[in-house]
C-alpha cells in the first residue's frame, strides 16, 4: 500500500502490475475498504495494471478535515490516482459508492474512461430521509455500534453459511472507519442524483448486480440502465450487494469481457487506427508515440498509420496473448534478426515488467535457434540498456 496527498488529504491506494498494461481503477462500497477487491486482482493483473484506493475516513485513508464531500471531490480522487499512475485513459469498476464515483466520470470526465463497470448501484439510491436518518444515528453512536445492523445487509444469506466469520470480520473493519466521514458520504447519496446527467455520453458501460441485494435491487439498476441509454444488465443470482467478495470470480470473467479491446470485424475491415494508437501509447509510452509522430513526414505518415494499425491494432491489441507474452516473442525475433528496433523492445520489456531471468531465457532461446552471435549481441545491448546487476 502507498499513500498520495489529494487535496490536503492523505489517501492510501494500491497500483499493481505492468506500467504497459491498461489501467483499471477499482471503488469499493461505502463502509468497506479497497480489501474488497483482493480476490478479483489476480485475474487481472496478467493483462492489466490495477489501482484501488480507500475512499475518505475508509481504510487507512484519512478522514474528511472540513470539506463536504460530493460526487466531484470522489472523481477528482480517482483522477488525481490515474494521473499518478501515468494513465491518460482508463477502465472504471466501482460497487455502491464506488458506482457513484463511476457515474461522476462519466457525466463529467466521460473523456478519460476507456470502460465503466458500474455493479450494485443506482442514479437514485434510497431516499434522502433513509440517509439524513443513518447520517445522525453514525455520529451518535458511531459505526462500531452500528456495523452488527448494517453489514448483514451487504451480503446474501448463502455467503454467510459459506463463510459463517464473514459478518464479524466486516463488522471490525466498518467499526475502524470514521465516524464523519461516513456520515457525509449518507448525506451526499441522500443529496445527489444522476437522473438526466448520463445520457449520450458515449462511454462503453456495463451493469452488474445481484439478485439479493437488498440496498440496490435489480429495479435500481433496471432505472440506471435507462438513464444510460439502455446499457447492458446482468444480474448474479443469489448473490448481494459487494459481489466482489461474493462471486470474485464470476465478477472477474465479467470484467475480463468488458474491458477487452473490441476489435470489430478484423477479417472483413481491419481495427481501427485509434484502437492500435492506444495501445501502442500504453507499450512504447506517451512520449515515444509523441515522437514518432513529430517526426514523420509526408514519406513515412502513411507507414506509420499502416503499423499502427497492424502492429498495434491487430496484434498488440489482442488479447489471446498478454503484452507480456508479445514483448518475448517480439524480443526474440528482433534479437534473432538482429534488427535496430531491438533497443526499444528491451526498454519496453522493462515496461511491461519482464524479469532477469524471462529476458535471459528468451535470448538463450536465440543463441540455439538463431545463432549465437545474434545472442552476444543482445545481451551486450540490454547491458548497456541497464539489464542485470
Amino acid at each position: 500500500m502507498a499513500f498520495h496527498t489529494i487535496n490536503g488529504r492523505s489517501v492510501a491506494y494500491r497500483l499493481l502490475g505492468a506500467a504497459a498494461n491498461p489501467l483499471i481503477v477499482l471503488a469499493h462500497p461505502l463502509g468497506m475498504s479497497q480489501a474488497v477487491w483482493d480476490d478479483v486482482i489476480p485475474v487481472l493483473l496478467p493483462r492489466y495494471r490495477v489501482l484501488t484506493w480507500d475512499l475518505p475516513g475508509h481504510g487507512a485513508s484519512q478522514a474528511v478535515t472540513g470539506e463536504q464531500l460530493t460526487p466531484a471531490n470522489l472523481a477528482a480522487e480517482a483522477l488525481a490516482l490515474a494521473e499518478l499512475a501515468g494513465a491518460a485513459r482508463f477502465h472504471f469498476a466501482g460497487t455502491s459508492v464506488g458506482g457513484v464515483v463511476g457515474q461522476q466520470l462519466i457525466a463529467e470526465h466521460s473523456e478519460r474512461l476507456l470502460s465503466a463497470t458500474l455493479t450494485n448501484t443506482g442514479a437514485v439510491i434510497g431516499t434522502p430521509e433513509l440517509w439524513n436518518t443513518r447520517a445522525g444515528r453514525v455520529r451518535q453512536e458511531g459505526l462500531a455500534a452500528m456495523s452488527p445492523e448494517i453489514v448483514p445487509r451487504w451480503f446474501a444469506p448463502t455467503a454467510f453459511e459459506a463463510s459463517p466469520a464473514l459478518k464479524a470480520g466486516w463488522c471490525i473493519q466498518m467499526g475502524r472507519g470514521d465516524d464523519e466521514s461516513y456520515a457525509q458520504l449518507c448525506e451526499m447519496l441522500g443529496r445527489e442524483t444522476f437522473t438526466g446527467k448520463l445520457s449520450n455520453k458515449n462511454v462503453k458501460v456495463q451493469l452488474l448486480g445481484g439478485s439479493e441485494d437488498l440496498a440496490t435491487p435489480p429495479t435500481t439498476l433496471e432505472a440506471l440502465s435507462a438513464e444510460l441509454d439502455g446499457a447492458p444488465l446482468e444480474v448474479f443470482d443469489g448473490v448481494g450487494h459487494v459481489p466482489s467478495v461474493e462471486a470474485p470470480q464470476l465478477i472477474a470473467e465479467k470484467l475480463l469481457g468488458v474491458l477487452a479491446t473490441d476489435l470489430g470485424d478484423v477479417a472483413n475491415h481491419g481495427v481501427a487506427y485509434a484502437t492500435g494508437l492506444e495501445t501502442r501509447k500504453q507499450v512504447l509510452g506517451e512520449e515515444h508515440v509523441a515522437r514518432s509522430t513529430a517526426n514523420a513526414n509526408s514519406l513515412d505518415t502513411p507507414f506509420q498509420q499502416m503499423i499502427t494499425r497492424l502492429a498495434w491494432g491487430e496484434l498488440w491489441s489482442n488479447e489471446d496473448l498478454t503484452r507480456r507474452e508479445r514483448s518475448m516473442i517480439t524480443t526474440g525475433i528482433l534479437a534473432a534478426l538482429g534488427r535496430e528496433e531491438l533497443t526499444l523492445h528491451l526498454k519496453t520489456a522493462k515496461r511491461i515488467g519482464l524479469t532477469e531471468a524471462e529476458l535471459r531465457q528468451v535470448i538463450m532461446h536465440v543463441a540455439i535457434y538463431g545463432g549465437v552471435p545474434a545472442a552476444n549481441h543482445a545481451f551486450a545491448l540490454a547491458k548497456e540498456l541497464g539489464w542485470g546487476e
